[in-house]
């Protein structure tokens, strides 16, 4: 604990507060005078002789106090050597760590740690005369689990001590991390990884690889709690092998910027098995797993900095599948729904970016983007409307005019799937050309990742609302939540079109001979205008609100409250999927 006083205190007043503060919140205290960086007095429990005599005068036996010593112990780590090289790499110290995470960084959030004695007998032979800088130190097995009070929430968690064996998994670490998973799915509370691990202890695998209660139960636990209880992952190091499957099994991956990374093999392996030579960064990298493989939802920029993120990102998820998300005080948007209609350009094929549209739509200061750079021809994220969590899923015509990719198809089926499993509305916002053709996104599964798209669409059964905001050309309407996929409402700005492609391919694929045969320029030129603009009036959403094929066209300066009033209407909203064990296309 850290506390500043008056400058014109004296070291004498600053030691005596110091202790008296010490006794009182049973924690280190130290006090800096007026701007001081240096304390000028700092008061330290030691493991035994500050904790007070009960009331009828008896207090700690010598056998408490030998136990205390052992936990001081404990909690110092590693050899003090592998410490030094955290500084050298920017990171901290897994207690440190968990100060910083846990109620303001003074460390009273944590709730109880589980498993400090783990392989005690086995390093600790001598008592605490055991060699403080041998390698053979393996303080809770380098595991760290219990529970926490994070952002006034309660969750459980788990951290590598990287200073023990890099992190490394074993027996005991490998049983507490079971343990502490299979107790989050009986309390239905949220599970933090904090991770930094070079993978499976190879020397010592015996007793915990294979095993039915073995690090392959990791997988099936994740897979247990995955839809059970939100679990979020955060990288610290290189998470190697076996390690590097936590983050991709969790629900939110956050990796930090310049020291985490995650691979199925180190680049030694990797060289030895195919020769290639490739450093941590490049071979799976934050900015690796950020912009090609998808598997990074998050990059901070330090440690800090992926605390902020997790606590940003926690606001908008229950504890469980069995509760509803947390409601936040309604805030007007950053930007005035009367500028909608003017960012939305006329023409259909110009660019734009659909982030202005969305400003003038969710709450100031609740758009919360994930993987922004995977796929970024469609957005996914969080955000709030009217003080109401929701999903928005948005084609970007600032990226590639807005069409469907397969990574982007994959990116939104996946974060469909997550919003539907922990009760987080959806809104679409669809503004597409369809889905890209062409051999390479062929290769790439185009119509694999689609269908994924499509099928998470329709299993979804939290209420879902459709914004015609301006082109649903193709099966982008599909996917993007339209008619015929159980949205609560499809509404349409005044720009919007819906068809089956757009005005230039259509009247390409329906008069490409006629277009042919006419051989006077200028009448040619008239002929595809006329059927142009017969085509636009075709798919104008005027003649869609005429038929009944969506529900209302809005004026865009109200769009913002029409989806308020629709959200809070159908909140409620229950919906049933067919009598099945599950479907087969995830």
């Amino acid at each position: 604990m850290k506390v500043r006083i008056g400058e014109a205190a004296s070291d004498e007043e600053a030691s005596a507060i110091a202790a008296a503060l010490a006794e009182h919140v049973r924690d280190d205290v130290e006090v800096y005078v007026g701007d001081a960086d240096e304390p000028a007095a700092t008061h330290a429990l030691d493991a035994v002789g500050d904790v007070p005599p009960a009331e009828d005068g008896f207090g700690p036996t010598e056998r408490e106090k030998k136990l205390r010593e052992e936990i001081a112990d404990i909690e110092a780590g590693g050899p003090e050597k592998y410490r030094e090289r955290l500084e050298e790499q920017g990171k901290l110290f897994v207690r440190d760590r968990l100060d910083l995470w846990f109620d303001g960084g003074d460390g009273d959030g944590i709730v109880f740690e589980d498993g400090r004695f783990a392989n005690f007998d086995s390093w600790h032979p001598d008592g605490l005369d055991a060699d403080a800088d041998s390698d053979d130190r393996l303080p809770a097995d380098g595991l760290l689990t219990g529970a926490a009070e994070f952002e006034e929430r309660d969750l459980h968690f788990m951290a590598n001590d990287f200073t023990v064996k890099a992190g490394s998994m074993a027996e005991k670490g490998v049983e507490k991390f079971l343990r502490m998973q299979q107790r989050a799915l009986k309390s239905g509370q949220p599970v933090l990884y904090l991770m930094d691990s070079s993978g499976a202890r190879i020397d010592q695998q015996r007793g915990f690889f294979a095993n039915r209660e073995g690090i392959g139960k990791y997988y099936y636990n994740h897979s247990m709690l995955s839809g059970r209880v939100p679990q979020i992952c955060v990288l610290y190091g290189p998470c190697i092998a076996g390690a590097a499957y936590t983050p991709v099994f969790s629900d939110f991956t956050v990796m930090v910027e310049g020291i985490s990374a995650m691979a199925i093999a180190s680049p030694r392996m990797v060289q030895m098995v195919t020769g290639e030579e490739i450093d941590m960064q490049d071979l799976g990298g934050a900015r690796i797993h950020a912009e090609h493989s998808g598997s990074a939802d998050l990059v901070a920029r330090d440690e800090q900095h992926a605390r902020d993120l997790v606590a940003q990102l926690i606001t908008y998820l229950p504890d469980s599948a069995d509760d509803d998300p947390p409601r936040a005080e309604p805030q007007a948007p950053a930007q005035s729904p009367a500028g909608i209609d003017s960012v939305v350009p006329e023409s259909p094929n110009k660019g734009y970016d659909m982030e202005d549209v969305i400003d003038r739509v969710v709450d100031a200061g609740s758009y919360f983007p994930l993987q922004p750079d995977y796929g970024p021809e469609i957005i996914t994220a969080f955000a709030r409307v009217d003080g109401r969590s929701v999903g928005i899923i948005a084609n970007q015509p600032a990226q590639r005019a807005g069409a469907i990719f397969p990574d982007a198809a994959e990116k939104a089926a996946e974060f469909i799937w997550k919003c539907d499993a922990y009760n987080i509305p959806l809104l679409y916002l669809c503004d597409t050309p369809g889905f890209m053709a062409g051999s390479d996104v062929e290769k790439e599964g185009i119509l694999e990742q689609g269908k994924k798209f499509i099928y998470a669409t329709s299993s979804a059964t939290v209420p879902k609302q459709t914004v015609v905001v301006r082109k649903a050309y193709g099966a982008g309407i599909y996917a993007m939540g339209g008619p015929a996929y159980d949205p609560e409402s499809t509404i349409a700005l005044p720009s919007g079109e819906i068809a089956v492609m757009g005005p230039e391919a259509a009247i390409n694929a329906v008069y490409r001979r006629k277009i042919d045969e006419i051989d006077d320029e200028e009448e040619r030129e008239q002929f595809v205008q006329e059927k142009r603009e017969e085509y636009r009036r075709d798919i104008d959403v005027h003649r869609m609100a005429s038929e009944v094929v969506i529900d209302e066209i809005v004026p865009p300066s109200e769009l913002r409250e029409e989806l308020a009033a629709r959200f809070a209407f159908y909140e409620d909203v229950e919906k049933e999927l067919p009598d099945k064990k599950h479907g087969t296309v995830l």
